[in-house]
């Protein structure tokens, strides 16, 4: 297995042709199918099937594909590390942002990053808080801002703040302004998977206090969630953020939940099993000092949508 072998499987992988990553490597296809050939018979595994149409990934490919990212990022990392003892800082920073934090701060991020760091480049992905573990740990990506739900192997947290959840049910929906916590099973909830960080919260919180939730739906997107929610066909259990992106800024109740409340924390995360180039910790240090100032300043919208 060598480098250039897994850079082909990559690009044929993720483009699904032959023809396309070609002409993306600016190298002959007979070329890329002998690297990705040689790659099989040194595995002794099939990673694609061709069909009429071009390959997919077999199961063994799929696997391989996440952790080729992460070996060719870190390759590219060791690079910027050498480039970066003569004094620049240059090079490529990787960050995974959940959704409910793409939304308001990823322009502003970005921003600052071309600012500081103007001779580098940096790559931001959404995903859930599961999936951006994940990529940690794989060295895929260099940081990530992501729900702590608890102890993550292979990946160390800074908790940058947290968010109370609120009920969230249609805008005039008889519910009362406070709920206990133990009474959330009176309510049918449309809720994300279970690979979502919100489901964990929600969960833990329930278990601790005895109860089995009514769970009505299982939306992972937060807009069609809301959409449910807005139609009558259940409640829902989010961060007031969440309503505020609200691409249609549609009206909600939002009743607080207490005895005891819901909280979210919010963290900063890396991996500890990849070094970091000097950029990747500059940069991590930059979004952790600026993403506070961008969550306060959403947090002053919210007190219009509590429950009266």
């Amino acid at each position: 297995m060598n480098l250039d072998q897994l850079e082909a499987f990559v690009h044929v992988a993720e483009l699904s042709s032959f023809t396309r990553a070609s002409a993306i490597l600016g190298k002959p296809q007979p070329a890329l199918s002998r690297l990705v050939r040689q790659l099989e018979v040194d595995l002794r595994q099939n990673l694609l099937r061709r069909n009429g149409r071009g390959v997919v990934l077999t199961e063994t490919g799929k696997v391989l594909l996440e952790h080729s990212k992460g070996i060719l990022h870190q390759v590219d990392v060791a690079k910027d590390a050498l480039k970066n003892l003569q004094g620049t800082l240059d090079g490529h920073f990787r960050i995974g942002l959940v959704p409910s934090v793409a939304r308001f701060a990823t322009l502003a991020l970005v921003r600052s990053f071309q600012k500081q760091f103007p001779q580098a480049n940096i790559t931001v992905s959404d995903g859930l808080s599961t999936y951006l573990a994940e990529w940690l740990a794989m060295g895929r990506i260099d940081a990530a801002i992501l729900y702590d739900t608890g102890e993550t192997p292979l990946v160390d947290k800074r908790i940058l703040f947290t968010e109370e959840m609120f009920l969230i049910s249609r805008a005039h929906a008889a519910v009362p302004a406070e709920i206990r916590l133990k009474d959330l099973p009176a309510y049918p909830l449309i809720i994300p998977g279970r690979l979502h960080a919100i489901r964990t919260l929600v969960e833990m919180h329930a278990a601790e206090c005895g109860i089995q939730l009514n769970i009505a739906l299982e939306i992972d997107a937060v807009p069609a969630l809301l959409d449910l929610v807005e139609e009558g066909c259940g409640h829902a259990v989010l961060p007031l953020n969440a309503i505020d992106a609200d691409p249609g800024q549609r009206r909600f109740r939002c009743t607080r939940i207490s005895d005891p409340g819901i909280h979210s924390r919010m963290a900063i995360a890396t991996g500890n099993q990849h070094p970091m180039s000097r950029l990747a910790t500059r940069a991590v240090a930059m979004f952790e000092s600026e993403i506070m100032p961008l969550y306060e300043a959403r947090r002053r919208h919210i007190d219009s949508y509590l429950a009266p």
